[in-house]
C-alpha cells in the first residue's frame, strides 16, 4: 500500500477513536474523557474491516457453523441477531484478538451498502452492566454486559437509529430486560 494510503488510513482510524482534534463546532462533550477499552478496541475493529469490500469477515453468514464456530472460540454464547426487520442483513463474522483474550466481531449492512458491527466478549470482572452510549469520533457506539457477555453495537449512525438497532439486540437476547429502555 503507498504511504500516502497508510497515513489516509491512520488518520481516518484515529479519527474514529476520537484521537483527533474535534470538528469545528462539534460537541466536546460527546467525545467520552476515557471509554471502557473494549469499547475502543471495538470501536478500532469496525474501523478496520468495515472499509473492505471483499474481505471484511472471516466466515460469510452461513448462519449455523459461524454461531457455532465463535461460540467454541471465544467461550461465550454467539447469537446471530436477526436484524432485518431495521434494514440489515447479516454478511458474516470473524475471531478477533481482545487484551488477554478473544472477541467475535458480526458485521450487518443494510441496502444502501452501510455497516454496522457486533462485538461480543467475555466481560472483565467486575464489569458494569449498565446500557450506555459513547460517540467514538464519527461512530456512535452502545454498550451492555448481560448474562456473562459483553456486547458493542458500532456504526456510524444517528443516535436513534443505532438505538433501535441495539434494542432489537438486546430484546434478542434470552435474558433480556427493560435497560435498554434507560438510554432513551
Amino acid at each position: 500500500m503507498p504511504p500516502r494510503r497508510v497515513a489516509a488510513r491512520r488518520r481516518r482510524i484515529g479519527a474514529l477513536l476520537g484521537r483527533e482534534w474535534p470538528a469545528p463546532g462539534a460537541a466536546v462533550a460527546s467525545l467520552p474523557a476515557t471509554p471502557a477499552p473494549w469499547v475502543q478496541r471495538a470501536a478500532y475493529a469496525h474501523g478496520v474491516y468495515v472499509p473492505e469490500p471483499r474481505h471484511a469477515v472471516e466466515v460469510k453468514a452461513q448462519e449455523e457453523h459461524l454461531a457455532r464456530w465463535l461460540t467454541r472460540r471465544i467461550d461465550v454464547p454467539v447469537k446471530l441477531f436477526d436484524l432485518r426487520d431495521q434494514g440489515f442483513e447479516l454478511v458474516g463474522g470473524r475471531l478477533l484478538p481482545d487484551g488477554a483474550g478473544k472477541s467475535a466481531q458480526l458485521m450487518y449492512q443494510d441496502a444502501q451498502g452501510l455497516r454496522v458491527t457486533v462485538y461480543l466478549r467475555k466481560p472483565d470482572t467486575p464489569t458494569d452492566a449498565a446500557f450506555r452510549y459513547e460517540r467514538q469520533g464519527d461512530l456512535g457506539v452502545f454498550y451492555w454486559v448481560e448474562s456473562g457477555a459483553g456486547y458493542a453495537l458500532v456504526g456510524a449512525l444517528p443516535k436513534e437509529q443505532l438505538l433501535v438497532l441495539a434494542e432489537s439486540i438486546y430484546r434478542q437476547h434470552p435474558q433480556a430486560g427493560a435497560a435498554a429502555s434507560a438510554a432513551r
